[in-house]
């Protein structure tokens, strides 16, 4: 892994490690996470309980996620907890150095297809990216939603436009997906014409709208958006439009679909 900080953690951070040595009444660890920097763990923070065997729970060169206990900045040492990890600081740990590693993937290709080092790449982000964001793929994933512009963190202009287009491709992000049911009916003399209208105008009022006719004057809807309140928005003014549409010779009737 490209990414390290300097330093010494903090308190109660909790810390993607690497198994390196195991004594009868201790554990110590590689922080990858800081360069250069190890810690400790004693058997009673290993796991609740009487251990039997140490193996069960560690093993040379496997990463586990600790939390930090205890730091002394002057001797150095950080003492660490493996037990007082919960599954869901586990899984979030394990989910930030999996996206920090797709980043870096990118990285890896981008300077591939430049023809230049990936640490040459690296040390750049690191020199204004990482000034800004914890992580590298934090402020990709801003990038990816516009609401970060990698010139103006500092990224020269020729590698911000490559970064930004490797970005826009595979930092794509989540959409929100509303979907739901209209019924159409009119008996009024230009009734076809008049749900056809409608269909249009809800249509060409968002790129986000897409409606597929599935017979008998029943349609279904869609809205795909990347903000959830955006999206939420503009159903209720499909809601609103076809509230307009009803009267006494046209009715419309919408109903939305529930997630399973």
């Amino acid at each position: 892994m490209l990414y390290s900080r300097k330093g010494f953690p903090e308190q109660d951070e909790i810390l993607l490690c690497k198994v390196t040595k195991m004594f009868p009444n201790s554990v110590f660890v590689d922080l990858l996470e800081y360069e250069n920097k190890q810690g400790m763990i004693h058997i009673s923070e290993i796991a609740p309980g009487r251990i039997r065997n140490l193996r069960e729970y560690v093993a040379p060169d496997r990463q586990i996620v600790c939390k930090v206990l205890r730091i002394d900045r002057e001797k150095g040492h950080i003492d660490l907890s493996l037990r007082r990890v919960n599954s869901s600081e586990r899984r979030g740990k394990l989910d930030e150095i999996k996206q920090e590693l797709k980043a870096e993937q990118l990285l890896k290709n981008l300077a591939k297809k430049l023809n230049k080092p990936v640490e040459e790449l690296y040390q750049k982000l690191q020199e204004s990216v990482l000034q800004e964001y914890p992580y590298v793929h934090t402020c990709f994933k801003e990038v990816a939603t516009g609401e970060a512009d990698l010139e103006k963190l500092g990224i020269e202009k020729k590698l911000a436009q490559e970064l930004t287009a490797a970005i826009l491709e595979k930092f794509k992000p989540p959409k929100v997906l509303l979907r739901g049911g209209i019924t159409l009916h009119s008996y009024a003399s230009d009734g076809v014409e008049r749900i056809k209208a409608l269909l249009t105008d809800l249509e060409k009022s968002s790129p986000t709208i897409h409606i597929f006719y599935l017979g008998g004057g029943r349609f279904k809807i869609t809205i795909e958006d990347i903000d959830y309140k955006a999206a939420e928005k503009m159903l209720a003014r499909v809601q609103e439009r076809l509230e307009k549409f009803t009267d006494k010779s046209s009715t419309a009737i919408f109903e939305r679909e529930k997630k399973e």
